[in-house]
């Protein structure tokens, strides 16, 4: 039964027995506390924890998930993946512990003929919690499990809850038994490997105190209502249906593993440690491919990171077994093909997903050659001392600062008769990950406590009018000071204000909030802020100007018109702007984030080259003339469903619930779900300029641009720009560039007569440096710092003029040094006769890079090379003589 086959029939059964199917969510969600979604629950979280209203009492859904704790034990074992998908059932309030037992027994013994999996039920064990005689009597009355095939376990194993206080409660899980082969006979709490877990039943009921780790902390009491939250893993139940031995051999992720193989030539099974790094191709690939799809793009930071890591690992693992062609062009499709009936996005957008992986390979090639460069420094350097070890902290700076890997580190090491301190090495990469983890806990934390927001909101939500109007008579339903409820506040603090209506607009989808008044008997309010700090809810960071605000005060708010009217102008920009891009550039130039506010508007967007000036040009012509064109502009509410079939565009990484707003600037024109504010007219925008378009990470850019009065100011400025130079060049303004031009060409020439002279110059102290020559196990050797700012090319018309003046038929070797602004050069240049005795210039400088903190390379006749730490030029020139007496 293939995967695809698997996940409908899970999502077909439960949709026949009342559940509304919800879609997977994207991997990445507005959540401070994750990087990707690492559960099925994730998405369900603010139903299960009360911070909103369920739009359904059952749901079911299969989600994407991606856990990286252990990326490094991916491959090792079969029970590690990256990327995997949990197929699960949700009761928000409704059924309970005996609909969860029983439906999930139902699907996994009823025959396949009959849309089940027909699992053998003498072969599934339940496990519950150790008290929970409930579960068990359920498990044993009503499904007639023998009570000897239901065990017991204790809250390490069989207890739930978000690592957090909050909801909790135990679990019950189903083991299905593989069979003598794979282990010993007893149950699940013998052998987890004979005994495989297929489905983990959790029944939400108790409310969990403060506590570190998996136990020990207070149960506080019952919850108000009773949720249920199943996973079932979609990989274990398809290698079990399919009859394969792991999660790698299964119709999603095999064929990758399969191709890798034959590429490299190394047949599967036949090598564990080549098995290793092909289960790592395949794991990570598939990972890759699907992070792609949610708009994530290789970087240095955060989930960019995480990709850039996980394509890395693919590359080098191919190279390590002996494959030296581009591995992705060739691993990528099989994976897009391989995951395409569940998910057809990686196929259309696979021009987008592939332009980004491919050129993540090209940039790691060049990574490969620096770190190999950095690498042969370190290992000269190291031979020159009459050392034996690459320490670790040196291989974690090559890991960690340069990308280059461990096992690499290693393997060349070995070749150049090194070894490597991997206890150094590890115990950096552990502290590395405490950080992380430390501070992955400390957001966690930080963003738990929303109780005094929760109480506020059980009061009924907060009606948002911002849409219609910019006033609003509202009462005051809570006065918050750092996130806790007070009675009021006076003159002068800055304090946090709920209302039960509100017309000002909070920060969400890049637009910034309003900003605006609100008063009331004998008090005024600056609103500086406003947010959502639980769904519903609308909370107002505000001054108080005048008087005091009490709780369950009378207010009127008042939007600040002509803020307002600017945040229209640039947030409706930022969607013209968004369309004259994609069709200029083509429907790859997705947006991936955004910010507006008043006048000025900014865009990320997928592309991977800088804009041409005529590019730039062309866009803001196209967006201008949608300006100009009086584009009518159409917010309207609809179905997800609908709004993805119409061609609304959707932010890269947002929830969106099942009803969804789109906004449309003159119909298909500009589509794009949004619950921003705008313009009713695409005029209203006002001119557009775009200011600025730079990088802003691999295959990411950024345009910025100002709109309305903000273009005009813009306009001013340029203006007297141009008016400065006409005055200061004498010209007018059409001459300005031709005049720029002619004394930029007046004052390339004086540089090259500058340069000259500074040549002849320096050639000048040439005879005195050759003389000055040392005598090193029979080499002449020039080795010094040269004063003065020098810079390459004089240091190197410097050295080949000593090396010239060096004594005839005598080995010499000549190696320069000098400092300009806190940055180094430096030039080495060997006579035929010292490159006869072995002595290369290229090793020379590789020795002298490291200490000073850069790299360099060249022929064995001249090699040069640059650094910027220029304390660490006596020991570059000391370690000249270590190379040549080596």
């Amino acid at each position: 039964m293939r995967s695809a086959e698997i996940k409908q029939r899970f999502t077909d059964y439960f949709e026949r027995n009342g559940h509304t199917l919800v879609p997977s969510a994207s991997l990445i969600l507005d959540d401070p506390t994750l990087l990707f979604v690492n559960a099925g629950m994730v998405p369900f979280k603010p139903y299960l924890l009360g911070d909103a209203p369920a739009p359904f009492p059952r749901a079911t859904s299969v989600q994407k998930c991606l856990r990286t704790l252990d990326i490094d034990e991916v491959g090792k074992t079969t029970r590690h993946a990256t990327f995997f998908q949990m197929a699960g059932n949700f009761s928000l309030g409704d059924y309970f512990k005996e609909g969860a037992i029983t439906q999930a027994w139902e699907l996994l013994t009823r025959g396949q003929d009959d849309g089940g999996y027909g699992f053998d039920p003498g072969r599934l064990w339940p496990t519950v919690f150790t008290d929970d005689d409930e579960a068990f009597d359920i498990w044993h009355r009503v499904i007639g499990v023998p009570a000897g095939r239901i065990q017991r376990r204790g809250m390490a194993d069989n207890y739930w809850s978000m690592g957090v206080p909050g909801p909790c409660g135990p679990c019950s899980e189903i083991f299905y038994d593989r069979g003598p082969d794979y282990g010993p006979d007893g149950g699940p709490i013998v052998d987890e490997e004979r005994y495989l877990e297929v489905w983990n039943l959790v029944f939400m009921q108790y409310e969990r105190g403060p506590g570190p780790g998996k136990e020990g902390w207070p149960i506080l009491g019952e919850l108000p209502a009773k949720n249920i939250d199943t996973g079932m893993g979609v990989e274990r139940m398809a290698f079990l249906l399919q009859g394969r031995e792991n999660l790698y051999e299964i119709d999603e992720v095999f064929p990758v593993l399969a191709h890798a193989a034959e590429l490299t030539g190394r047949p599967y099974g036949a090598d564990p440690d080549a098995d290793v790094r092909l289960r790592v191709v395949a794991d990570h690939v598939r990972s890759a491919l699907m992070i792609t799809a949610d708009g994530v793009t290789p970087s240095n930071e955060g989930r960019g990171y995480v990709l850039r890591r996980l394509l890395r690992r693919v590359i080098r693992s191919m190279r390590l077994l002996g494959y030296d062609g581009r591995s992705l062009p060739e691993l990528l499709p099989v994976s897009r093909d391989c995951m395409a009936p569940s998910y057809p996005e990686v196929a259309t957008d696979f021009e987008r997903i592939s332009t980004y992986a491919y050129a993540e390979e090209e940039a790691f090639a060049l990574t490969l050659r620096a770190g190999t460069t950095i690498l042969d420094t370190s290992v000269a350097a190291i031979k020159a001392a009459g050392g034996r070890t690459l320490s670790g902290d040196r291989a974690f700076q090559l890991h960690d600062t340069y990308g280059f890997p461990i096992d690499l580190t290693l393997e060349m090491a070995a070749e150049q008769g090194l070894s490597v301190d991997e206890d150094g090495f590890r115990r950096l990469m552990a502290e590395q990950r405490r950080r992380a983890k430390a501070d992955a806990q400390s957001r966690k934390g930080g963003g738990a406590d929303v109780s005094a927001y929760r109480a506020l909101r059980e009061r009924g939500p907060t009606e948002f009018v911002a849409h219609s109007t910019l006033t609003a008579d509202a009462t005051v339903l809570g006065v918050l000071r750092d996130g806790t409820l007070v009675g009021g506040a006076g003159e002068g603090e800055t304090v946090e204000v709920v209302l039960d209506v509100t017309p000002f607009y909070a920060e969400s989808g890049g637009q910034a909030a309003d900003a605006g008044r609100i008063t009331g008997a004998g008090f005024e309010l600056d609103v500086v802020d406003v947010q959502r700090p639980v769904k519903g809810l609308v909370s107002h960071t505000v001054r108080v100007l005048r008087g005091e605000v009490p709780a369950g005060a009378a207010a009127h708010a008042q939007v600040d018109a002509e803020w307002r009217l600017g945040a229209c102008q640039a947030h409706s920009g930022t969607h013209v702007l968004h369309a004259a891009l994609r069709q200029v550039l083509g429907p790859t130039a997705l947006q991936s984030g955004s910010y507006n506010k008043p006048g000025y508007l900014r865009l990320d967007f997928s592309w991977p080259q800088q804009l041409s000036a005529e590019t730039r040009s062309e866009v803001e012509q196209v967006a201008n003339l949608a300006v100009r064109r009086d584009l009518p502009v159409r917010a309207f509410y609809t179905s997800l469903p609908e709004a993805r079939r119409i061609g609304a565009l959707a932010l890269f990484g947002e929830t969106y619930d099942e009803e969804v707003r789109v906004v449309e600037i003159g119909g298909e024109w500009s589509r794009e779900l949004c619950g921003g504010t705008h313009v009713l007219h695409s005029s209203q925008v006002g001119p557009l300029a775009i200011t600025s378009e730079a990088s802003v990470g691999a295959g990411m850019r950024r345009v910025e641009a100002l709109v309305g009065l903000d273009f005009f100011g813009w306009m001013r400025r340029e203006r007297a720009l141009v008016e400065g130079l006409t005055q200061a060049l004498r010209v007018p303004a059409d001459q300005v560039p031709e005049r720029v031009q002619s004394l930029v060409d007046r004052l390339r020439v004086a540089e090259k007569e500058l340069d000259r002279l500074r040549a002849e110059s320096v050639l000048a102290g040439a005879g005195a440096l050759a003389a000055s020559a040392g005598d090193v196990a029979g080499v002449a050797v020039v080795a010094a710092e040269i004063p003065g700012s020098l810079g390459a090319a004089e240091l190197r018309t410097l050295a080949l003029d000593i090396r010239g003046r060096l004594d005839p038929g005598r080995p010499g070797v000549v190696a320069l040094v000098s400092r300009t602004d806190g940055k180094v050069s430096f030039v080495v240049a060997t006579n035929e006769d010292a490159r006869v005795r072995g002595i290369s210039a290229g090793e020379v400088v590789r020795a002298m890079a490291h200490p000073v903190g850069g790299r360099g390379g060249g022929r064995d006749d001249v090699a040069q090379g640059g650094g910027t730490e220029p304390d660490g030029i006596p020991e570059a020139l000391l370690l000249v003589e270590h190379v040549i007496r080596q």
